[in-house]
């Protein structure tokens, strides 16, 4: 996966992520589905944002960008680095 779709994955995540906070914010609130929907939006875009980062920072030091793998979430959720 290029980084342009990457980046486009994370658009769309976002995308989607807005819609919820917005349903949120105008009173509607959510309800468990849309709750579990945007929790695992949350995780996805943390994966996307960390294969971003892995691509640059391979593509940085001389690496190969395409090695980079998209991580678990119980990695990339309680990454601290």
């Amino acid at each position: 996966m290029r980084d342009l779709e990457v980046i486009r994955q994370i658009e769309a995540v976002m995308g989607e992520e807005d819609e919820l906070y917005q349903r949120a914010a105008d009173g509607h609130g959510l309800d468990e589905r849309e709750r579990q929907r945007l929790r695992a939006l949350q995780a996805h875009l943390d994966q996307c944002w960390d294969l971003l980062r892995q691509r640059r920072a391979r593509r940085e030091f001389g690496g190969d960008p395409e090695q980079a793998r998209v991580r678990p979430v119980d990695v990339v959720e309680h990454y601290s680095g």
